[in-house]
Formats: structure tokens, C-alpha cells, sequence
């Protein structure tokens, strides 16, 4: 996993999925983790851009992640919507942040799979 770049994290309650790509914007890994496995699993992680949408908890969520060196970017809701491909779901929702974050912002190689 040490090719991923940029990780897209859907948040939630209690679960947050994780969408994995690859400096070629390729797929490497999709995840479903609670809280606490969030933390651990981003604390044991290489640094990477991590993209998550900006809500109450993102926040504090996005600073506590940086402690560990990642680059964390929140980005509004509305800039998502258009980039859901299919049916929205939420591994959709972290895949779609991370092709937005990309095309906004030229995020290490291409916006195309």
C-alpha cells in the first residue's frame, strides 16, 4: 500500500469508508473502519493527501490526522455531488472526493482511471 497517494474518507457516525488511489488515480484498497480503527489505521500509515468532506466533525477529525503528517483537504459538499458516477453509496461518496480533489486541484497525475 505504499503506492497510495491520496486517500478519499467518507465520514459517518459511527463507520467511515476509505477509498484508496494509486499516483495513476487507480483503485488500491476500499475500507470500512470505525472510529478507533480511523485513527489507528492512519496513525500506522505512510503520509499521504487525505480529501474529506467538510461537516461538524471533519474538523477536528482533519486535526487530529495531521498530527500523524498526513495533508488533510476538506472540501464542501456541493463540489462533490457532481462527481458521483453511480448510485451513491458510501465507498461512491470516497471515491468521488478523491476524483474531485484531483481535478481541482492537479493532485499528483491524472483525473481519469
Amino acid at each position: 500500500m505504499q503506492e497510495v497517494t491520496l486517500v478519499g474518507i467518507d465520514l459517518g457516525k459511527h463507520s467511515f469508508h476509505l477509498h484508496g488511489q494509486d499516483r495513476r488515480a487507480k483503485a488500491v484498497f476500499r475500507k470500512k473502519v470505525n472510529r478507533k480503527q480511523l485513527v489507528e489505521f492512519f496513525a500506522a500509515f505512510h503520509t499521504c493527501t487525505l480529501v474529506m468532506q467538510a461537516c461538524a466533525g471533519a474538523h477536528h477529525m482533519a486535526r487530529k490526522l495531521a498530527t500523524f503528517g498526513h495533508q488533510v483537504k476538506l472540501i464542501s459538499p456541493q463540489y462533490v455531488r457532481p462527481f458521483v458516477k453511480s448510485n451513491k453509496n458510501d465507498f461512491v461518496d470516497a471515491e468521488a472526493k478523491c476524483r474531485m480533489a484531483r481535478q481541482a486541484n492537479g493532485i499528483n497525475g491524472p483525473t481519469h482511471s
